[in-house]
């Protein structure tokens, strides 16, 4: 049984840090690429960031950027999601997904990675999701 397991969230002041974990079972998270996303109540899901399978390329939303880092260990079967200076505006559930697909984490023709679009719903694994509160 496959299962991604997202852990790391939790309630933090605002400028605060957490870092999000996606746990895999029953696959080997190098032949997929992960994206996470989150989602506030009342809000759409919002593809923040995702990371390749093979070569490790990555890419953030223009709303995150320079403020969250994602990286996987793939011995580990684990992603990360390093979140930095965090605003309430950051805050949501937080999901990982898994795709085996090609060239899903990839800007093509300065379009977001495909594994992130809304339009986009081919994913074939995703978490439960962890829960990021920003409040003081």
């Amino acid at each position: 049984q496959v299962q991604l397991v997202e852990s790391g969230g939790g309630l933090v002041q605002p400028g605060g840090s957490l870092r999000l974990s996606c746990a895999a079972s029953g696959i080997s998270l190098d032949d997929y690429a992960i994206g996470w996303f989150r989602q506030a109540p009342g809000k759409e899901r919002e593809g923040v960031s995702c990371i390749s399978s093979r070569d490790g390329r990555w890419y953030y939303a223009d709303s995150v950027r320079g403020r969250l880092t994602i990286s996987r260990d793939n011995a580990k079967d684990t992603v990360y999601l390093q979140m930095n200076n965090l605003t309430p505006e950051d805050a949501g559930v937080y999901y990982c997904a898994a795709d085996s697909g090609r060239d899903l984490c990839t800007v093509i023709a300065g379009r977001p990675p495909r594994l992130l679009r809304s339009d986009y719903d081919g994913m074939d694994y995703w978490g439960k999701g962890t829960l990021v509160t920003v409040s003081s």
